[in-house]
């Protein structure tokens, strides 16, 4: 296997480095009246060994996805959309909006944000350094993706704020499922439940605090709470979130702490413990409560040989069920991500139990599977242009 993790990497990074650098074309002016319009995108490429199973045989370079950007600045508005194309079997049988939103900047830091974006739940949209990401983002925590309108202001002291109000999800688009062909993981409609998300409300606050030049901390705690449809039963019932984080930098080190819980009421008399949730054009069953967690630990070198900047980092993320009966799940990342201007590869090894998409199957994330330890190598190229 590291013969294959090494030939895989270094023959991506070569191939990457030989590409043209440039990134996105804008036309206008972000300082006028009248703006810029930047057009950008991605592509990428992947390599896994999946030590659950595959043969020999499904191990290989493939194409993974196509990503086209928009975005626009102005002296008062801003804008983005962003369209994903993937690739499973064939090209973009899988594809998926995940921005459409536009902005009105107040002044320099406040502004409001309508549209399908990034929601204000944890220390960020992202909760770790990896490209795989942690537990939490198929659980629809980190990264998600939802419509509606955002409030975000801050103080003078470092305080910041930001307040929200989500009508419904971010929609299911093209794929082979019934509803789960979407980014962010979402309640679906399947054959054992019929459940939508909407009205989410969520806010949050977070402190900066410099006490050193070298030191940075940012401090804080987000809330969220829904209704939850139940067309199966015609009830609705709720979710019941919340989140505390602390980031912290030291030079070129980075610390991020995430944890919290999450609490879902389906209304449904059959299945009480357990909700469906789609993502990535995929159906799987989430324990309704239970303690979620994430820790990241990063260190980036610059400039490394006046070319490339590395940076080594460590996931470790849970998901501790309520239910006694229900074996808890964690997938853990130990990675490297290599940058060259607009070329990043991320070389990752994956270690996960009861993970959907770690060697698992739909009741992973509920009642759990056979709790063996699943590994898992990903390789992914990124050209950005």
């Amino acid at each position: 296997m590291n013969q294959v993790f090494l030939k895989a990497s270094i023959g991506l990074l070569i191939a990457g480095i030989g590409l043209p650098s440039f990134a996105g074309i804008t036309l206008g002016n972000p300082d006028s009246d009248l703006g810029a319009l930047t057009v950008s995108g991605a592509v990428r490429a992947s390599y896994q060994d999946k030590q659950y199973g595959e043969s020999a045989s499904d191990q290989k370079v493939q194409f993974d996805a196509g990503i086209l950007k928009l975005d626009y600045q102005s002296k008062k508005l801003f804008g983005r959309a962003e369209y994903r194309c993937y690739q499973y079997d064939k090209l973009c049988d899988f594809s998926t909006l995940v921005d459409g939103y536009m902005g009105y900047k107040m002044n320099s830091t406040d502004n409001l944000t309508v549209g399908l974006q990034p929601i204000p739940f944890g220390p960020g949209q992202y909760w770790d350094s990896s490209f795989y990401a942690g537990i939490n983002n198929t659980m629809g925590l980190q990264d998600a993706h939802d419509l509606g309108v955002k409030y975000h202001f801050e103080m003078p002291s470092s305080t910041k704020f930001d307040l929200a109000y989500f009508l419904t999800d971010g929609g299911n688009y093209h794929g082979a499922s019934q509803d789960a062909a979407r980014y962010t993981a979402n309640l679906v409609k399947s054959s054992e439940t019929n459940l939508q998300e909407k009205n989410m409300w969520m806010a949050r606050v977070s402190q900066d605090i410099h006490p050193y030049d070298d030191l940075k901390m940012t401090v804080g705690g987000s809330y969220w709470y829904s209704d939850i449809k139940n067309r199966s039963t015609s009830q609705d019932g709720s979710r019941k979130a919340w989140a505390l984080f602390n980031t912290m930098s030291y030079k070129n080190l980075g610390i991020s702490l995430t944890g919290g819980k999450t609490s879902i009421d389906n209304k449904d008399v059959l299945i009480p413990a357990v909700s469906t949730f789609g993502s990535f054009d995929a159906e799987y069953d989430i324990a309704n409560t239970g303690y979620f967690y994430t820790v990241d630990i990063n260190y980036t070198f610059n400039n490394v040989r006046n070319f490339l900047n590395i940076t080594p980092y460590f996931v470790y993320s849970g998901f501790d069920k309520k239910d006694k009966n229900f074996a808890d799940s964690e997938r853990n990342i130990l990675g490297v991500a290599w940058s060259h201007k607009n070329i990043t590869l991320y070389t990752e090894y994956v270690m996960s139990k009861n993970d959907p998409f770690v060697g698992g199957a739909r009741n992973s994330l509920a009642q759990g599977d056979d709790g063996k330890l699943d590994k898992l190598l990903n390789i992914m190229f990124i050209y950005n242009f």
